[in-house]
């Protein structure tokens, strides 16, 4: 069961994810690092709420590997 997100991490995951949607990917720890960069000031926990947020987007988003393979050979 997942986590509920309060509107204001949201609402700054989908700003970030606008104006610098080359900087993240599924990665949760490349996207950690990279909120950090982009966010000064944030604590550890929104910065990891926001990180893990933008990882969920980029996860439905983007295709599985194992997805793309059954779509392949199917």
């Amino acid at each position: 069961m997942g986590s509920v997100r309060t509107e204001h991490i949201k609402r700054v995951a989908k700003e970030l994810i606008r104006r610098f949607p080359n900087k993240f990917s599924r990665d949760f720890e490349h996207n950690k690092r990279s909120v950090e960069v982009l966010i000064r000031g944030a604590t550890p926990k929104v910065r990891n709420q926001i990180a893990g947020y933008i990882t969920n987007v980029f996860s439905r988003m983007q295709p599985s590997s194992s997805q793309v393979e059954n779509t392949e050979s199917g």
